[in-house]
């Protein structure tokens, strides 16, 4: 809708981006109110009770073989954590995956200072014990808005993702891809 501002002159409309700081999921029905916004009830997710979910719902499985596989998943997802924080003897100078992606986006920065800014906004990297947190914190930061156009877009898959060991694999796969377009050994289409 066409708005006026105070002088009488039209203005356009405007385009806003929000930046969450919390996952959430739907809950009921979405409205659309007369003045154009949407509405609705939502549920904010919680990371270390999914997984404790993830596993207590995994020892009550049907069998088990596969309740042993699924509460493994958890403990698979703190171990590759290890990953992005270890020294990597593939990188330059032995830097963790994390470390080497900072150093290759300061290269590739928009305008100077702006990854320090990122990772100030960002905080301190989850504990490997977060799996979760840890790899939703690793998609913020190759995938920071605004774009850098360094990284394949993660957030949609990570949100997604059902299990913490997907969400790390997804945090990780994005990472190497990065490094590995920034250092010029594999270009992103």
């Amino acid at each position: 809708p066409d708005t006026t501002s105070s002088s009488g002159g039209e203005e356009e409309g405007w385009d806003i981006s929000l930046r969450a700081g919390r996952r959430f999921l739907i809950d009921g029905e979405v409205d659309k109110t007369e003045d154009g916004w949407t509405e609705a009830r939502v549920k904010f997710l919680d990371s270390s009770e999914e997984e404790e979910t993830e596993i207590s719902s995994a020892m009550k499985g049907p069998s088990s073989t596969e309740s042993i596989g699924d509460r493994l998943s958890v403990a698979r997802a703190i171990q590759k954590c290890k990953e992005f924080t270890a020294p990597n003897m593939n990188m330059n100078g032995s830097l963790s995956l994390v470390d080497r992606w900072i150093e290759l986006a300061k290269e590739n920065e928009r305008h100077p200072g702006q990854i320090d800014v990122l990772l100030k906004q960002l905080g301190e990297i989850p504990p490997e014990h977060e799996p979760t947190e840890r790899a939703l914190w690793v998609g913020a930061l190759i995938n920071p808005l605004p774009s850098m156009g360094v990284a394949t877009e993660i957030r949609p898959a990570l949100l997604v993702s059902k299990k913490a060991e997907e969400r790390v694999q997804v945090a990780l796969e994005g990472l190497l891809k990065s490094i590995r377009h920034m250092d010029g050994s594999q270009r992103l289409n």
